[in-house]
């Protein structure tokens, strides 16, 4: 089933998309996406109780337990005025009672930190991807992703930069498939909003491709039309389109043509998977989900680490970095630097790296090298 993703070839700083809704600000790796319009805006939930924020922290299945144990060490250790609301959802339930909590949380909080909870498919079909509920409940309809080259990792293509917006509730991965017979299956889904650039403004160089393919018509074919429509309102933004199946390939041989891509859901899952590759991995990569109220942040691959939980050998880049770009949506951007800094730094000068990058540290040795640095900067910490 070939079929289109969007690209949007830009620089780097530009206004958010989907309609303005994905908040104020959006930092990735220092990268700043700012609403110039102002539409209706995600806005922050504000500060509680002194000046602390809460926020639902689903340390979910795999990697994640140990890993968001890092970030609440590095939060607390850098005194970031955030407290955790910790909701854990047994994924080998069939009942929803512990997704109905999550859920509850975060309509509660605004914000969450999230790990990837695992789909167990030994369970009856009824039961859906615990992943999937939560987007299609709180109506996460944009997914974004930063794939940037990191100059202390070794990897075959240099300078990528590209940040991906993917469709997140809508498609093949909508949990609408149902049986008309027994040996034909159908997906009820079609967009409900103009996907890509809404309201891109572009600041400096406005070069723009788009990819696409039409043999979905009433899907595909909806999708790139209203692009098209979208993008005429934009004289300053060079739209153009690709066949998926040719960007694959362009983006293995070529990547650095790319450097916003938007694109639905099923078409997003596979070019995130090869731009997370591309510039070293799901450990790299950070993520977010954004509705029109509400904001979780989550590492940018969806894939749970299973197989090397509880060996201290996970890289805590992705998640910290996922913590980063939250700690921007609520406005605590001086600590979102501190942090960021310091795991960059240990990424490309200090170049203390985790085994799925070549190196031999170990998870703990990441974390405590990221925290001598953000010591090291003067900044009021607690004990090491």
């Amino acid at each position: 089933m070939a079929a289109h993703s969007a690209v949007l070839s830009a620089s780097k700083i530009f206004a958010p998309f989907w309609g303005g809704r994905l908040g104020n600000t959006v930092k990735v790796f220092g990268t700043t996406v700012t609403n110039h319009r102002n539409k209706t805006v995600l806005t922050p939930p504000p500060a509680k109780y002194g000046g602390r924020h809460t926020v639902t922290l689903i340390p979910g299945d795999g990697i994640g337990p140990e890993l968001f144990s890092h970030v609440r060490e590095v939060f607390r250790f850098s005194c970031v005025p955030v407290d955790f609301e910790v909701v854990h959802v047994n994924s080998a339930l069939e009942t929803d009672d512990d997704m109905n909590n999550a859920i509850t949380a975060i309509r509660r909080n605004g914000v969450a930190l999230k790990g990837n909870i695992e789909t167990k498919h030994t369970l009856p079909a009824s039961v859906k991807s615990r992943n999937n509920v939560l987007r299609t409940s709180l109506d996460l309809y944009a997914n974004v992703m930063h794939c940037q080259s990191l100059p202390g990792v070794q990897t075959r293509h240099k300078n990528i930069d590209i940040m991906i917006i993917r469709e997140n509730t809508e498609g093949e991965y909508s949990s609408l498939e149902h049986e008309v017979r027994p040996d034909w299956k159908t997906i009820n889904s079609f967009p409900r909003r103009s996907p890509g650039f809404k309201t891109a403004s572009i600041k400096g160089q406005s070069s723009a491709l788009r990819k696409h393919t039409l043999h979905l018509k009433l899907g595909d074919g909806l999708f790139l039309q209203c692009c098209k429509e979208v993008a005429s309102g934009y004289p300053d933004i060079t739209f153009d389109s690709m066949i998926v199946d040719n960007t694959t390939m362009q983006l293995v041989s070529k990547p650095q043509q790319f450097d916003v891509m938007v694109m639905p859901n099923l078409y997003g899952n596979v070019v995130s998977n090869v731009c997370a590759g591309l510039v070293g991995g799901p450990g790299l990569v950070p993520g977010a989900n954004y509705g029109r109220d509400y904001a979780v942040f989550e590492t940018a691959t969806r894939n749970t680490g299973k197989s090397i939980a509880g060996k201290n050998i996970a890289n805590p880049t992705a998640v910290l970095l996922a913590s980063c770009m939250m700690l921007d949506h609520l406005q605590l951007n001086d600590y979102a630097t501190l942090i960021r800094n310091a795991v960059l730094t240990t990424m490309n000068e200090t170049r203390l790296h985790t085994a799925d990058i070549g190196g031999q540290g170990t998870t703990s040795e990441v974390v405590q090298s990221i925290m001598r640095i953000i010591q090291s900067n003067g900044q009021l910490t607690a004990d090491l």
